[in-house]
C-alpha cells in the first residue's frame, strides 16, 4: 500500500487541511498507517498534481489562509482499484522483537525496560482507540452501530487497532515478566535438567 491510498481513505469523509489531516492520522489512521506530517504535506501535493485530490484556498480572519483538500472522482477510482486488488500479507519489522529474539545472549535488563515502555505506549494507544470507538458509535451499542450505521469503515479499522495494541501490551507484559523471572533465577552453565 502506498501512502497515497491511506491519505485518500482519510479524506473520504470531508474536506480537510494538511493540519487537519495530520490530526486524523494521529488519532484515527495511526492504528494501520504511520506518516510524519511532512510526508502528508508532500503526498497532498503529489495527489493534487496527479488529479486525485483537489485543493482550494480558505480565507480566514485573524489567521493565515489555509488550503483544504477533497478526493476527486479520479481519486475515488484510484481507491476503488486499490480496494479491488489482492491484499498483501501483514509485514512486521519490529526492532524490539529482534532484541527479544536475541535476549538469551544479551543483558536482559534494557530489553525488559523497553518491553515495559512499549506496554505503556500500547496501553495509551488502546485508550485513545477505545475513546474513538465510543465517539464514533455515540449512544448506540456496538452491535447496533455495526448493523445500522451509514459508515462503519473507520470503526472497523479502529477495532483492528484496538486488537493489535491489546495484543502488543499483553505480549510485552508477559515477555517482560518471563525475562524478569528468568534473570532472577539464572540457569547455571553445565547444569543438567532431568
Amino acid at each position: 500500500m502506498a501512502l497515497r491510498h491511506a491519505v485518500l481513505a482519510a479524506l473520504l469523509n470531508g474536506e480537510y487541511s494538511g493540519y487537519q489531516l495530520t490530526k486524523i492520522f494521529d488519532i484515527g489512521v495511526s492504528n494501520f498507517w504511520y506518516a510524519a506530517p511532512q510526508q502528508l504535506y508532500a503526498e497532498l501535493t503529489k495527489l493534487e498534481t496527479d488529479g486525485l485530490v483537489t485543493g482550494r484556498e480558505v480565507v480566514q480572519r485573524n489567521r493565515p489562509n489555509k488550503r483544504v483538500f477533497k478526493v476527486t472522482e479520479t481519486g475515488l477510482a484510484e481507491l476503488a482499484a486499490f480496494a479491488a486488488a489482492p491484499a498483501k500479507p501483514l509485514l512486521i519489522r519490529d526492532d524490539l522483537a529482534v532484541k527479544v529474539h536475541a535476549v538469551d545472549l544479551l543483558d536482559p535488563a534494557p530489553v525488559i525496560e523497553q518491553l515495559h515502555e512499549r506496554a505503556r505506549e500500547a496501553a495509551a494507544k488502546l485508550d485513545i482507540f477505545e475513546q474513538i470507538l465510543l465517539r464514533l458509535r455515540g449512544d448506540q451499542d456496538e452491535e447496533t452501530f455495526l448493523r445500522e450505521s451509514e459508515h462503519v469503515g473507520p470503526y472497523l479499522s479502529c477495532l483492528a487497532g484496538c486488537r493489535l495494541e491489546r495484543e502488543m501490551r499483553d505480549w510485552c507484559l508477559r515477555t517482560g515478566q518471563t525475562l524478569t523471572e528468568r534473570s532472577a533465577h539464572p540457569r547455571r552453565a553445565g547444569r543438567k535438567t532431568s
